[in-house]
């Protein structure tokens, strides 16, 4: 197996700046939604209802201070819109949605065994201890 090089994912190299720029869990959606057109807050909030409005706020100035959107406001309305950078992320977004989407079972396969055999392990590293003293198993009563 070949060795990295301590310098493989220096400061500035590209594969180490996604993260930062993509850090927050709402920016693809929210760029997926933004795919669609200029959007108002109020539609990305109703678009994204478990994400809180200092969340949403909080993503939203991240991916305008990376270029990839930006805040748009006429005589009517105000909202958000993808950039040309945001645009051409998104493209690689959607290959990704569509490779999840063709793989799903299989994720989702994945993702129960390792949850079943993380249970399984705390459950032999942690055991439940038995109250006042009643053997392990025993039935527990509730109430006087």
């Amino acid at each position: 197996m070949r060795r990295l090089s301590p310098e493989t994912f220096d400061e500035l190299c590209p594969s180490s700046m996604l993260p930062v720029r993509m850090q927050n869990k709402w920016a693809p959606l929210i760029m997926r939604l933004l795919g669609e057109g200029p959007q108002p807050f109020s539609e990305l909030r109703r678009a994204l209802p478990r994400t809180s409005p200092k969340e949403l706020t909080r993503a939203l100035r991240s991916l305008d201070r990376d270029g990839f959107l930006t805040r748009v406001t006429d005589a009517d309305s105000s909202g958000y819109r993808l950039t040309p950078l945001g645009q051409s992320l998104l493209v690689v977004l959607l290959d990704v949605y569509a490779w999840t989407a063709e793989h799903w079972d299989e994720l989702v396969d994945a993702r129960e065994r390792g949850e079943r055999a993380e249970r399984a392990e705390q459950s032999a590293t942690y055991p439940s201890s038995p109250r006042d003293g009643a053997p392990a198993g025993a039935a527990r009563t509730v109430g006087p």
